[in-house]
């Protein structure tokens, strides 16, 4: 227990004598390619720093590795531990301790500073490099030539060249072998008293040359490292002649001085050897041994002939103070002599001592920043002064030559550290220009100084300020780039560092400006260009280098000043405009659009025609065109000149566009038909006839162009039955379905040509009529009954006005409303009647068993069969009879269909079911009227219908004209006045005159009516307005 209280008594106290001391040393062994983050030592325990009595630190001990700037480390310090590790960088024993000799250990220094001030220790750190076997041995040369005179005895000895091995002790060259010796040759190996392996050739048998003079074999040399590394060398030995005396030296060691300031082709020494042959044999030939160092041969020359070592290139003794020369002797014989020369180099003061400047406090571009509040004995660097002479012209001392604020305080042989020595103050010295002066005690004493650099840091309290918070400029477009604006200046109260201003675009600034940081000339490095833009309004900075550093800002107003560089420009090259050949002189023809970007005067633009004539004029500043001639398509159709733009600049500039004006024809031509040529002219349709055969084509022409005269085609009336339709391009009319016997007999057809004109289209109708039949044999007939069809109103579908007034549609909706309000009153009025009263001759005409007869048309049995009034009411209708209704259609021209508005009534009407039989029509009629019908051809129907005629107690007009429509809605026309109707008429397809004023319609009526099975009958009622 007593032991272990000294033990710690004592180590406490060495630990305080090494504290007052400020210095201190350590010694690490650490090997060569040793990793990276490998721990080698902890200072903090190695040197028994936890035992240093307790201090109040102002920072936690700190350890800084002290280092030359610019070298790198080869360990690295934790600052906060003190533990020691390897860096990334290479521990290479070899190139460390390239030019110590062999058997000298080899060190690695570094210092380290334990800090703060308070337990402030400089730390002296050596480390023993230890050898590892990181080099392989190689031979000088790949292939070794050696000769052997054949005369050679059994087990004579021939050396061989050494190998070399940069490794040292086990690691170096241990052990040669001899591949493929063939039985004659063998090898051993020698250790010299330098301690080298020297390999040697042994003969083992008798050697012939005439038999055989060369022998080819392999070397191998290997170290005794782990693991073990090892080269080969191809050795081939030549047979020759036998010399049996080898040269001896006069002396095998010679060691001699010479100072290391030597001119080049100093004698170093002479050698002498002699050799007991004559002749040949007894020439000595002097050179180096390989294991002689390149350096050694660079510095030194062997005359090979003389044995004369002089000095080759001029000798160092601090790169190299002793050379080891292994000089060899042969006369051409097998073993050559031996003699070692070692040359030592003497000192002389020609080396001036030098100043290394490692510092703790890291410099700013060289100099040492401190601020003006740095307390007292603030390390700033380590100064280390060396010298690399010896002895008495290597020892340095080192001072400052003026008196400072600082000092150098001595820690280790030739190392001072320099610190602080009083408070600093900016205001009276900002700055310090350290000069460092060390001198050698040779005789005369060399001397080298070191400047050092120490600036007081000024604290920054002040920004910058701009002489002008807001800038205002203008500048012309189209500058030159580069070209200066203004000078951006700004004032800083600090000084130093903290007054130097650089000058800053804002991050707003545009690309087209730039700022010199340093003298704040503003310039605008692009050409600016008003028409893009005209005002730029950026910020600049003024920054200055304290730290940290202060900004200030300031805005800058840019305005760009127009100059006239633009052409006017028109919106079109050219221009073609297209009036209407009967536009009005001075009327419009068009608008000319110019602009131009320039600002003011430079945009204000005049327009001209240039043309010798005055047919048009234009308005200087709006650009509208106006004739003053008359347009005739007919006799021009297009004009042509060219439009001048100017503007008002002082230099004015302009531009023209070429203008074209088109003559439009005018839509003031109807078409016409060429075919058919008449309304009262008809086409045969056979009823054998094919869908989708052309029956008829209508030709229309229009004597306007172009679009005005495209036609289209279409059926706007008649075709009642939707037989036939027409292709609006070609106007052919085609068959629509396959023919029945209903459809036999005469169609009207409305054809409508209109055109395409814009902006408004004329259009013309004409009547189609087409006969269904076989043949024509009564054309007079048909021509009547065409005639009576054009004469008589029908449903149609013509446009008579592409366009009403108000007032006329007021009129239509109130003659619809009033028409319709008849129309429902008529039809309860006829629907009671119908009812109420039936025909007393349907019930006779139903027991008559030769029906046919009267409805038979012939001659002899024409009639017509009368509805007469019944005034006996019948309990049952008999079930022979159909339920019929009469349709009365009201037209009015404005439909947006059919152009026109129908309005239906439906009329019931009993018809006898019995009439509906079977006849023959085949029998042509000799005694009808010139105006009637080919009934025998127009009804040759298997399922005729009577005709019948409404009495006077139907309550309808008191002047119409029925149309009978049989069979199935095939229409004759019948009477078309008054005066042609006859009662007693005997063609019992007449029509009779009912002259009952009862009720007064104002607008066509057509009455249908509607059976209950597949036939339909039609009445159509118009009347007279």
């Amino acid at each position: 227990m007593d032991l272990l209280s000294g033990t710690y008594i004592f180590a406490v106290l060495l630990a305080c004598v090494v504290f007052q001391s400020g210095a201190q040393e350590k010694n690490y062994t650490i090997r060569e390619e040793m990793p990276e983050n490998v721990l080698i030592g902890d200072l903090l325990k190695d040197l028994n720093l936890s035992l240093i009595p307790d201090k109040s630190l102002t920072t936690p001990m700190q350890f800084k590795l002290v280092y030359k700037t610019g070298d790198v480390p080869l360990i690295r310090i934790e600052e906060g531990t003190g533990e020691i590790f390897t860096t990334g960088a290479r521990i290479d024993r070899e190139k460390l301790c390239a030019g110590v000799l062999v058997d000298t250990r080899c060190f690695y220094e570094v210092e380290v500073a334990v800090l703060p001030d308070e337990i402030f220790r400089l730390v002296k750190i050596r480390f023993l490099i230890e050898d590892i076997n990181d080099n392989a041995p190689l031979f000088p040369a790949t292939v070794i030539n050696i000769s052997i005179p054949e005369n050679s005895a059994i087990n004579s000895r021939y050396a061989l060249p050494a190998a070399i091995d940069p490794d040292i002790g086990i690691n170096g060259v241990q052990n040669y072998q001899l591949i493929k010796g063939q039985s004659i040759f063998g090898l051993d190996v020698i250790e010299t008293p330098e301690g080298e392996k020297m390999p040697q050739l042994i003969v083992q048998k008798e050697l012939d040359r005439e038999e055989k003079d060369t022998y080819v074999m392999k070397v191998k040399v290997e170290d005794g490292g782990f693991p073990q590394k090892s080269s080969t060398a191809i050795l081939q030995v030549s047979v020759a002649d036998t010399n049996d005396n080898r040269p001896v030296f006069k002396e095998n060691e010679i060691e001699v001085s010479i100072p290391e300031n030597a001119p080049v082709g100093t004698s170093v020494t002479q050698l002498h050897a002699t050799d007991a042959d004559i002749g040949e044999n007894a020439r000595i030939h002097f050179y180096f041994s390989n294991l002689v160092s390149n350096m050694a041969k660079r510095l030194f020359h062997l005359n090979s002939t003389t044995g004369l070592i002089t000095i080759k290139e001029p000798l160092d003794r601090e790169e190299t103070p002793n050379h080891r020369l292994l000089v060899l002797a042969s006369d051409g014989g097998l073993i050559p002599a031996r003699a070692m020369v070692l040359v030592n180099v003497t000192d002389v003061n020609d080396n001036v001592p030098s100043i290394d400047i490692r510092y703790i406090i890291n410099p700013i571009n060289g100099t040492v920043v401190l601020s003006e509040n740095a307390p007292l004995n603030t390390k700033i660097a380590l100064i280390t002064v060396t010298d690399k002479d010896a002895d008495h012209n290597g020892r340095v001392t080192c001072f400052t030559d003026h008196e400072v604020p600082f000092r150098l305080r001595p820690v280790f042989s030739n190392q001072f550290l320099l610190e602080t020595a009083a408070y600093l103050d900016y205001e009276s010295t900002r700055e310090y220009a350290i000069k460092l002066l060390a001198a050698d005690a040779g005789k005369p004493p060399l001397n080298q100084s070191s400047m050092l650099l120490i600036k007081v840091k000024d604290e920054n309290d002040n920004a910058p300020v701009f002489t002008q918070p807001f800038i205002s400029l203008s500048v012309p477009e189209n500058n030159s780039p580069g070209t200066q604006l203004t000078k951006i200046s700004a004032t800083d109260a600090d000084t130093g560092h903290n007054a130097e201003i650089n000058y800053l675009l804002g991050i707003d600034a545009p690309s087209e400006f730039n700022l010199d940081h340093r003298t704040g000339i503003l310039t605008a490095v692009k050409k600016l260009d008003r028409e893009k833009q005209e005002k730029y309004s950026f910020t600049v900075l003024a920054k200055d280098n304290g730290m940290p550093p202060l900004i200030t800002n300031a805005t800058v107003l840019v305005t760009v000043l127009d100059q006239n560089d633009n052409s006017p420009i028109f919106t079109h090259n050219e221009y073609n405009f297209y009036v209407p050949e009967n536009l009005p002189r001075h009327g419009t023809v068009g608008l000319i659009t110019v602009t131009d970007p320039d600002y003011g005067e430079n945009s204000a633009v005049t327009l001209s025609i240039l043309d010798t004539s005055d047919d048009f004029t234009i308005d200087p500043q709006t650009g509208v065109i106006r004739p003053n001639i008359s347009f005739d398509r007919e006799k021009q159709e297009s004009y042509t000149f060219y439009v001048k733009a100017e503007d008002g600049g002082r230099v004015s500039r302009s531009s023209t566009a070429k203008v074209t004006i088109n003559v439009v024809d005018v839509n003031d031509n109807k078409p016409v038909f060429v075919v058919p040529s008449s309304n009262y002219s008809f086409e045969l349709v056979l009823p054998s006839t094919n869908p989708g055969t052309v029956v008829f084509t209508v030709v229309a022409v229009d004597n306007d162009t172009g679009m005005n005269a495209e036609l289209h085609y279409s059926i706007v009336g008649g075709n009642t039955k939707g037989l036939f339709m027409i292709d609006q391009t070609t106007g052919n009319i085609t068959l629509k379905e396959k023919c029945v016997l209903a459809d036999l007999g005469l169609h009207k057809l409305v054809v409508k040509a209109k055109d395409l004109g814009q902006p408004d289209s004329l259009f013309n109708v004409v009547n189609v009529n087409l006969f269904v039949n076989e043949s024509v044999t009564n054309a007079t007939l048909i021509y009547e009954l065409v005639r009576k069809n054009i004469e008589t109103p029908v449903t149609q579908n013509i446009e008579t006005a592409d366009t009403s007034s108000p007032s006329s549609d007021y009129v239509k909706i109130v003659v619809a409303i009033v028409a319709g309000t008849i129309t429902v009153i008529l039809v309860i009025f006829i629907t009671a009647v119908v009812r109420c009263r039936q025909s007393p001759h349907l019930k006779a005409a139903q027991k008559n068993k030769q029906n046919s007869e009267w409805v038979t048309p012939n001659p002899e049995n024409r009639q017509m069969i009368m509805m007469k009034k019944k005034k006996k009411k019948k309990k049952h209708t008999p079930k022979n009879l159909l339920l019929n209704f009469v349709t009365i259609e009201e037209t009015k021209a404005d439909d947006a269909d059919n152009d026109g508005n129908s309005v239906t009534l439906d009329l019931p009407i009993e018809l006898e079911e019995q009439t509906m039989g079977k006849y023959n029509w085949g029998t042509t009629p000799t005694t009808f009227k010139p105006d009637s019908p080919d009934l025998a051809r127009h009804y040759k129907s298997a399922s005729p219908q009577p005709a019948f005629q409404i009495q006077p107690e139907t309550p309808l007009n008191s002047k119409h004209h029925i149309i009978q429509e049989l069979p199935l809605d095939n229409t004759f026309v019948g009477c078309d006045s008054i005066s042609k109707c006859s009662s007693s008429s005997s063609d019992p397809y007449s029509v009779s005159e009912c002259s009952y004023p009862v009720t007064t319609f104002k607008t066509p009526v057509s009455v249908h009516t509607r059976p209950t099975d597949s036939r339909t009958s039609t009445i159509e009622i118009y009347s007279e307005i």
